[in-house]
């Protein structure tokens, strides 16, 4: 029988996105919150979260996973066995606890939980990735445990990217560039949405995108007119317009771009609009400055849109914070949005992805976009691009 042998000790964290003391310092100041709202320790089960503190990256991330960061002392990982291996090559800590298939991995929590001496828990209530029926069971399990509600407090130190994050989202927009200009170039009457998507996606893969955390889209026609439609085999038509849009990631860091194509002359309607979404995004841009809340730069947007009488096409946000993603989404705007009523108030180091798009729904679509780290001076767009309607 073939002996089943670990790992050689160089191995563990050899996968690392940064080294270990990026990722002390993250769990430091995290450690520091847990210790202010008088916890014992904060379960991480978001994978956003998880990869934050620890590294930890997986597309078996559908699996059970939770990160245990105790006020004091190093985190402990807990995952199913056959991620084992995988973790340990990404994580800086070494203490990994395992479940079986077969075994139920909230009994297994509750054993690490109960095994590390913590009394008062938080746990991540408004975290999209464990089901209501499993927080039950977890709040079953821990029955003699106090569980407190840390939601955000790692989303909340998320928000302003270090110069390691900021390198990373730079590179992942020089990739969604690369898609972007190889999807222009092959839209015209005959390609397919298909054809137009694996240019966009090739080519992005090509300039060196890892896993992107949701499909590009890419749609044609009436189709376009129609938010989030993606590539369905449709074939592209003299007069129709396609929209395009994609994220490509640098070691799970994402930057986002959108870019408009017209096959012939856009009707003048379609031209004025997208003319309104480019002044739009200019206005956005221009007021994204340190100390002015998240919602003056959607203000100065939609200023604009409602003044050339496009309200109703518009009616969303302008944009959301990028920057760790995992499926189903490329952004994170579940954390932090550009949009009325936001005070957040904006700071170097934030990243956020400025969609400006204009629908005439079922009919066409038009707009533009650019992710932006907002710096001392303002925001600085990623890409360089033209924005103006491609004309095939």
């Amino acid at each position: 029988m073939d002996q089943i042998t670990e790992p050689p000790a160089s191995f563990a964290g050899s996968a690392a996105v940064f080294p270990p003391a990026e990722f002390r310092v993250r769990a430091a100041t995290l450690q520091a919150r847990i210790r202010a709202e008088g916890a014992d320790a904060l379960l991480l089960t978001g994978p956003e979260n998880i990869f934050w503190t620890s590294g930890r990256q997986t597309a078996g991330y559908f699996a059970f996973q939770a990160l245990l960061l105790p006020a004091e002392g190093a985190p402990v990982l807990l995952v199913r066995q056959l991620e084992e291996t995988g973790a340990r090559s990404d994580i800086w800590f070494p203490d990994i606890r395992i479940w079986q298939d077969g075994q139920d991995p909230v009994a297994e929590l509750a054993r690490l939980v109960l095994g590390q001496g913590v009394r008062r828990l938080a746990v991540e209530r408004s975290g999209w990735f464990v089901s209501p029926q499993m927080m039950v069971s977890i709040e079953t399990a821990l029955s003699d445990v106090v569980l407190l509600d840390g939601s955000g407090w790692t989303e909340r130190l998320r928000v302003v990217k270090s110069a390691r994050e900021q390198d990373a989202i730079r590179q992942a927009a020089r990739y969604a560039e690369a898609g972007m200009a190889a999807a222009l170039e092959a839209c015209r009457a005959g390609a397919s949405e298909n054809e137009v998507a694996a240019a966009m996606t090739g080519a992005a893969i090509l300039a060196g995108s890892e896993a992107m955390a949701m499909e590009p889209l890419v749609s044609s026609g009436p189709r376009s007119g129609i938010p989030h439609a993606t590539w369905r085999r449709r074939r592209i038509e003299p007069g129709d317009g396609v929209f395009l849009e994609l994220a490509a990631s640098h070691d799970r860091y994402h930057a986002a771009l959108m870019r408009a194509v017209w096959i012939g002359t856009p009707p003048e309607e379609a031209q004025r609009m997208m003319d309104t979404s480019l002044s739009a995004l200019d206005a956005a841009l221009g007021a994204m400055r340190p100390g002015q809340p998240c919602a003056a730069a959607h203000a100065a947007a939609q200023k604009i849109i409602d003044a050339a009488g496009f309200t109703t096409a518009f009616r969303k946000r302008a944009g959301y914070s990028m920057g760790v993603a995992f499926a189903p989404d490329w952004g994170e705007g579940a954390i932090l949005s550009i949009f009325t009523g936001i005070e957040t108030l904006l700071e170097p180091g934030m990243v956020f992805h400025l969609p400006i798009t204009l629908r005439d729904y079922g009919r066409f679509t038009v707009g533009v976009s650019e992710t932006v780290i907002v710096t001392e001076a303002g925001a600085q767009p990623l890409s360089t691009l033209p924005r103006q309607i491609t004309i095939r």
